[in-house]
C-alpha cells in the first residue's frame, strides 16, 4: 500500500505513471485517506511536495492510498529518487475517515538530509493537504536547470529566506 499526497494523485502532473501502473496490473485505486499522525506537508523549490517525518507535526494529510505491486514499487521508486537522495519509503499509518480501521502503508517522504531544513524553511507551517492552488507554479522536472542536480536545487531553496 502506498500514500501518495503530491503530484502522483489525480488531476496532477505526474499521475500518468500511476495510470501506466493501473494499465498493467501493477497498481489498484484503493481510496481517500489522511495520516493518522499529523505530519508537516510543505512545498519546496518548484513547488514540489513534500512530506517530512516529523510526525507530530503539521496537519494529517490528505491522500490517495493505491495497491502496489513490486513491479510497480520499483517504478514509483525510480520517480521519486530513492537511490539518489531525493525521497525515502517509509511506513505511515492511515485511515479513510475519523474512527475508521486504520491501514499500514508506506509515503514518499523528504529524504532525512534535508526534512528539518525544508520544516524551517516553510516557517514550520505545513498542508493539509496538495491542491491545485499550491501545484500552482509547479515545474516540471524536464523545464528546471538541467545543470545543477535536484539535491543541489534543494540546498539553494532551503538556504534562501522564505517566500510569503
Amino acid at each position: 500500500m502506498v500514500f501518495t499526497y503530491g503530484t502522483l494523485k489525480r488531476g496532477f502532473s505526474n499521475h500518468g505513471l500511476i495510470e501506466d501502473l493501473v494499465r498493467a496490473g501493477d497498481a489498484s485505486y484503493v481510496g481517500a485517506f489522511r495520516t493518522r499522525d499529523p505530519y508537516p506537508l510543505v512545498c519546496g523549490p518548484y513547488r514540489v511536495p513534500f512530506l517530512l517525518n516529523l510526525p507530530g507535526s503539521g496537519d494529517r494529510v490528505w491522500g490517495e492510498l493505491y495497491a502496489v505491486s513490486p513491479r510497480g514499487l520499483s517504478r514509483m521508486d525510480e520517480l521519486e529518487g530513492t537511490r539518489r537522495g531525493h525521497y525515502e519509503r517509509l511506513p505511515v499509518a492511515v485511515a479513510p475517515g475519523e474512527g475508521e480501521e486504520e491501514v499500514a502503508a508506506e509515503a514518499y517522504y523528504a529524504h532525512r538530509s534535508y526534512a528539518e531544513d525544508l520544516w524551517r524553511r516553510n516557517g514550520k507551517r505545513g498542508l493539509s493537504a496538495y491542491s491545485e492552488r499550491e501545484a500552482r507554479g509547479y515545474v516540471k522536472r524536464k523545464e528546471r536547470p538541467q545543470d545543477l542536480t535536484f539535491l543541489q536545487q534543494i540546498r539553494i531553496f532551503v538556504s534562501s529566506s522564505a517566500a510569503n
